[in-house]
């Protein structure tokens, strides 16, 4: 009886460290996501201007076990309600880099710094920060879905625009 154990535990091991050591493909290596963006204002933004839509660039390179470098860029449009047959939009071009930490197999926490480049004329640069979460579905060998969700603010002039991002990517592996 004592064998039969013995031999079920160190199987049991051989097989919970070999499926341990199966990565998930779409968290391995440097990978580059392409996505759509959209925005819901919060705050005094969210008094003036309704849904952003946008697109965004995300590369990911691997620091340590379940921490990635991230570099973005994109671009994402507000606009206002027409009034009187106007709408006005305002569009910045967010670049931005951080951290993305793997706190399970595919659920991540994130953080991200740089800067948001208005459109407009005279629109000028404001200091960015996005704290996020967001999930990663595999799909493929090295491809993977990317839900995420983070709140964004844009600070300028000691005002700030903020909002809630809504992000949905496929990331392929490098």
């Amino acid at each position: 009886m004592k064998k039969l154990f013995l031999l079920t535990a160190i199987a049991g091991i051989f097989a919970f460290t070999n499926v341990s050591a199966q990565k998930d493909p779409a968290m391995n290596g440097p990978k580059l996501g392409v996505g759509v963006e959209f925005g819901l204002p919060v705050g005094d933004f969210g008094d003036f201007y309704n849904l952003g839509v946008g697109g965004s660039l995300v590369y990911q390179q691997p620091l340590a076990s379940n921490l990635n470098f991230t570099a973005s860029a994109g671009y994402i449009n507000f606009s206002t309600e027409e009034v009187l047959g106007v709408r006005i939009s305002s569009a910045a071009i967010p670049v931005k880099a951080g951290i993305r930490y793997f706190f399970a197999e595919n659920f991540y926490g994130g953080a991200e710094l740089g800067a948001a480049f208005s459109t407009e004329d005279n629109g000028g640069t404001s200091f960015a920060y996005a704290p996020g979460i967001g999930v990663e579905f595999p799909v493929a060998d090295k491809a993977a879905i990317d839900l995420g969700v983070r709140y964004e603010g844009w600070s300028r002039d000691s005002h700030t625009n903020s909002f809630i991002g809504i992000r949905a990517a496929f990331n392929f592996g490098l």
